[in-house]
């Protein structure tokens, strides 16, 4: 964000005057040693406190690594609070030691919180954490979606020498060429990894430098400390394709490259999304906010590293009660007793949940990694020697086809495949899967559909290709037109829901059978528990609290008692994207039942 539509104090790393937002997290290494670090955040801290015309904070006591300091309260302005504390990380003598420091500011509507966290293991591990967030008074406070990047993030990273594993964390882009694309591959098949990558193309007959001046760097402007980013350069991206055949960027398109990555795996190519050129073309400020989508999402539900899991929760000063003379002393005495009983028995209530909020994020991994098992004849060796083995093997790409995920350029045909060469764009003459694996491992093309649902009932569709002739053909024929659907949507362009565009195609625009597209189930199947339960399919947090939403909408994917469907929710007036939850057998109803 620039400064001239935030505060000073927003400037610094904390949110806008409107409200609570998502809050923003790093969390990096540092090779530096843990006092070293702490140093060079207290100087970044104290010079941004200084040019904001605060008070500078005294030297900070010097830390025990066997007993805890005493939380301490500075009133460096008005209304502006630090809170400093550190000691020996929970898990008793040995098990390592913190330092914290935590900034409230004023907000027009509340106050902006900035809380930096080093923690150093037994391991001797450096780890550093820096949330901001803002927290608000009263209701009916319009607020912005997240909190911006703090300057003391971009600040920091280059003078810790952050890092990922074996990547470095920069606070801006990095152009790589073919001689680093090996380097690349190490760092994103390493199983350290904690944050994104996010590559970026640039378009042929495009000048690399003006391309990454005018479009990358200010699309990646809300990623410092989020991910690490890169940008291919010619060469570059011509290595890094052949040797990511599922998970391949080009046209001006960004990937963005989550942990855990198994880049043998052409399912797993699903699971990466991917920015088209022409999303980031028609508005690059919003194209920047659906870029940082997935990395403040993996920001908020990684689990922390252990050191930073073990850092006990601020135990902030509480004001004495003043004292008196005489006969008051007693009454003073036992109020402060009273203050300081409540004191603990609150630190205990917000330490239990803290813990409990970790045990989330561990047990919504395991599930995460659960649901993402590979059948056992899918390829799984993540190994890059693996990888490369079956680079040479294949020799150079040679067909190519046009698709989204690409955006304007083009993209390698899946080995199998045929294809001829079509003009960049025409979405309706790209080559369409004749299975649903391949179809299921290029739902990156469709930039604004999220697939939520359980691969396997797509998958399972394979089995019956006697009697499902055509099925997947005329599934890719659905998502093509929900995504042009969708794009037009987000414009406010579309003219009606998604049967009315079928009705009304555009001209130029790929054509789906209005017969097909049905607008919601039968009063008797939303009626019966069982049934609507079915259809009762994943969406993210962001759409339902609950993470289930019921999709009544579907398509209509060939004829017959048990023909597939497609179910989605239309969420393109809200999240911006289309939700489909379910491709597989015909759900229950009263015809199927």
């Amino acid at each position: 964000m620039t400064s001239d539509r935030f505060p000073p104090s927003a400037r610094a790393g904390l949110p806008g005057p409107r409200g609570p937002a998502t809050p923003y997290r790093m969390t990096v290494t540092t090779a530096l040693p843990h006092d070293d670090a702490v140093a060079l955040a207290d100087q970044r801290l104290a010079a941004w406190l200084k040019h904001e015309g605060c008070d500078e904070p005294p030297p900070a006591p010097h830390r025990s690594d066997t007993a805890d300091v005493p939380a301490e309260r500075l009133r460096l302005g008005d209304r502006v609070l630090l809170d400093r504390d550190g000691g020996p990380l929970r898990g008793g003598p040995g098990s390592g030691y913190y330092d914290r420091r935590r900034l409230r500011t004023p907000a027009p509507h509340g106050t902006h919180q900035l809380t930096l966290t080093v923690a150093t293991g037994a391991e001797g591990r450096t780890w550093v954490r820096l949330e901001a967030e803002t927290h608000t008074t009263g209701s009916g406070v319009r607020t912005p979606c997240r909190v911006p990047v703090p300057e003391l993030a971009s600040g920091l990273l280059p003078l810790l020498d952050a890092a990922d594993g074996p990547a470095a964390v920069l606070p801006v882009p990095r152009v790589l060429t073919a001689a680093e694309v090996d380097g690349l591959i190490d760092e994103l098949c390493d199983p350290e990894r904690r944050l994104p990558t996010v590559v970026a193309s640039v378009p042929v007959n495009h000048d690399l430098d003006a391309w990454v001046a005018d479009v990358v760097r200010p699309l990646c402007r809300q990623l410092p400390g989020l991910a690490t980013a890169y940008v291919l350069d010619p060469g570059a991206r011509t290595e890094f394709n052949v040797a990511l055949e599922y998970h391949t960027v080009y046209g001006g398109a960004v990937r963005t490259y989550l942990p855990e990555i198994d880049p043998a795996s052409r399912q797993d190519g699903a699971r990466h999304p991917v920015l088209a050129r022409h999303r980031i073309e028609e508005d690059l400020r919003r194209a920047a906010g659906l870029l940082a989508r997935e990395p403040r999402r993996l920001a908020a539900e990684q689990p922390l590293p252990p050191p930073l899991a073990a850092v006990p929760v601020l135990r902030a000063p509480v004001p004495g009660v003043r004292a008196g003379t005489g006969p008051d002393d007693a009454p003073s005495r036992a109020e402060r007793a009273a203050l300081a009983r409540e004191e603990r028995q609150d630190h205990a209530e917000q330490q239990a949940r803290a813990d409990e909020l970790e045990r989330v994020r561990h047990s919504l991994r395991r599930e995460r990694r659960q649901g993402r098992r590979l059948p056992a004849d899918e390829p799984s060796g993540g190994a890059v020697g693996v990888l490369r083995r079956g680079v040479q093997a294949r020799g150079p790409v040679g067909r190519l086809c046009v698709g989204t995920g690409g955006a304007s350029g083009r993209r390698p045909v899946l080995p199998g495949s045929a294809a001829r060469p079509v003009a960049p764009g025409d979405r309706a003459l790209a080559v369409v899967p004749d299975t649903f694996t391949e179809l299921m491992a290029r739902l990156g093309e469709f930039p604004l559909l999220t697939f939520t649902g359980d691969q396997k009932s797509a998958l399972a569709l394979d089995d019956l290709r006697c009697t499902g002739a055509g099925w997947a053909r005329l599934t890719w024929d659905g998502l093509t037109a929900l995504q042009q659907y969708a794009e037009a949507a987000v414009r406010g362009a579309a003219g009606g829901d998604f049967k009315q565009w079928c009705e009304h195609t555009p001209a130029g625009c790929h054509r789906f059978p209005p017969r097909k597209a049905v607008r919601g189930e039968s009063r008797t199947v939303f009626s019966h528990t069982k049934w609507k339960r079915e259809r009762m399919l994943p969406v993210p947090e962001c759409v339902d609290t609950s993470r289930r939403a019921f999709m009544g909408a579907h398509l209509r994917i060939g004829g017959g008692r048990t023909a597939p469907r497609l179910h989605y929710l239309d969420d393109c007036s809200g999240s911006g994207r289309i939700y489909v939850g379910y491709i597989g057998l015909h759900l229950t109803n009263t015809r199927t039942n």
